[in-house]
């Protein structure tokens, strides 16, 4: 069955409405930014972090957006609570904490939220993020690979000789939204095998990290705004079971870059 698209431009008679949520350096939401031609349009960045730590205001003034930062420790330190979503407790104060966002969302009359490094989970729904990892990969179980927040040190380490980014619709699990986009492949490069690494945490953990700089740049900063954009001009859908389209064909590994004209 065909899906629907994500966003009908036509029924709307408008731009895609984004807002960008972020809580560093805002890399990912620059890329959104700069994308030339956009068909879609960003209307406000929102951070849940409220210091320096973030670059979200300069980006903001730098682009002349509003800017809304409200901190998400200050938030649980008030309350003495933990920022764990892990209880019941901690899920209902993050949803209590969302409600600032959805307030801000529904006043701007947002159609996506894109999450660009957006490091606090998120109840919220229609939010799509960026995922270092290919999240087409599944194990015998038929779970996927690599989720979480290590996910290019946990693929290093499984010894894939090659990284991809995936975009996705957020829900309430790891990582485990409909599958949206993946970039094309960079290679891995290790300085010494594999072996001699896993000996050398410290110099592991440089190396991962150099690797998910890399993915960064030839595969986040390719497939996040293009799968905004392909949502923006109507040609990126869902079937109900949440496996992604591409101009009313399926793609259950989603959409890759060479598949685009």
């Amino acid at each position: 069955m065909a899906g629907k698209p994500i966003f009908d431009p036509t029924q709307a008679g408008r731009p895609l409405r984004v807002a960008a949520f972020m809580s560093g350096s805002g890399t990912n939401v620059i890329k959104l930014l700069e994308a030339p031609n956009a068909s879609y349009e960003v209307a406000f960045i929102f951070s849940d972090t409220a210091t320096d730590k973030c670059r979200g205001q300069e980006i903001a003034r730098r682009f002349d957006l509003p800017y809304f930062a409200y901190d998400v420790r200050r938030y649980h330190d008030k309350r003495g609570l933990k920022r764990s979503v892990r209880s019941a407790l901690g899920l209902a104060a993050r949803r209590d904490y969302d409600q600032v966002a959805a307030r801000l969302v529904q006043a701007f009359e947002i159609d996506v939220i894109a999450l660009g490094g957006y490091m606090s989970f998120l109840t919220l729904t229609g939010a799509i993020n960026v995922h270092p990892a290919d999240l087409s990969l599944v194990d015998a179980d038929g779970k996927r690979r690599f989720v979480g927040d290590d996910a290019v040190m946990d693929a290093v380490v499984a010894g894939q000789t090659e990284l991809r980014s995936s975009t996705l619709f957020t829900d309430l699990g790891v990582d485990s939204g409909p599958l949206l986009m993946v970039s094309d492949p960079i290679a891995v490069e290790l300085p010494a095998p594999l072996e001699e690494l896993k000996a050398e945490p410290e110099r592991l953990r440089q190396v991962a990290d150099d690797n998910q700089e890399r993915l960064k740049q030839g595969g986040d900063w390719v497939v996040f705004p293009t799968t905004l954009e392909l949502i923006a001009q109507g040609r990126l859908g869902l079937t109900e079971g949440g496996v992604a389209t591409l101009d009313g064909e399926l793609k259950p590994g989603g959409v890759r870059p060479a598949e685009l004209s």
